[in-house]
């Protein structure tokens, strides 16, 4: 039995981007049906225990799940990614890079650096390896690894991998916010003093 298009809320193929994840500003058509039906969205899923959290000025939504105890469980609408230590400091080292850009570039509205700039960064944090060859491609993997996450996106390939440009996607912000970002600051400084 076929459903009545007119049954279908207007903000399904949306409401559908969003369950899969963040909905940016670059992705034109549904950026601007967030805008058109942003209350009617708002209000339909709260009832299924999800907020609409949308960054204007950054240019990113996404959903958050609303606790429906005091045990903090959730309605499981969302896919839980579970980060391991490595990911999450290359997120955190990101998450700075993307502070610096913005108190630098007031001009350019996102960050493009290339596979060889976020190594040369992430190097300065990472363990090196005995084997500098394993250490690389340790590194390689690793940014592999964070595009997949859909924290970063290729825009531009290259001949030569190092050369290959990645835009930072400002979504990092919401997952690495400034606390975490102060927080893993502090503790560099301090092993770095020898304190840990």
């Amino acid at each position: 039995m076929a459903v009545a298009k007119q049954n279908i809320l207007p903000y399904t193929p949306v409401l559908i981007k969003l369950l899969k994840g963040p909905v940016e500003y670059l992705e034109k058509s549904a950026w601007e049906q967030l805008m058109q039906y942003q209350v009617e969205l708002t209000r339909f899923l709260q009832q299924l225990g999800l907020v609409l959290v949308l960054e204007k000025d950054d240019g990113y939504a996404y959903l958050e799940q609303l606790r429906l105890d005091e045990e903090d469980n959730v309605a499981g609408w969302i896919r839980r990614i579970q980060l391991g230590y490595d990911e999450s400091i290359l997120l955190v080292l990101l998450r700075d890079m993307m502070a610096e850009f913005e108190v630098g570039e007031a001009g350019a509205r996102e960050l493009i650096k290339k596979r060889r700039e976020i190594k040369e960064y992430a190097e300065l944090f990472f363990k090196e390896n005995p084997s500098r060859v394993k250490f690389i491609r340790d590194l390689d993997r690793l940014i592999d690894k964070v595009e997949e996450l859909d924290f970063i996106e290729k825009v531009e390939p290259a001949d030569l991998s190092d050369e290959e440009k990645f835009r930072i996607k400002k979504i990092i912000k919401a997952k690495v916010d400034h606390e975490i970002l102060e927080n893993f600051k502090n503790q560099l400084t301090q092993y770095a003093a020898g304190r840990i």
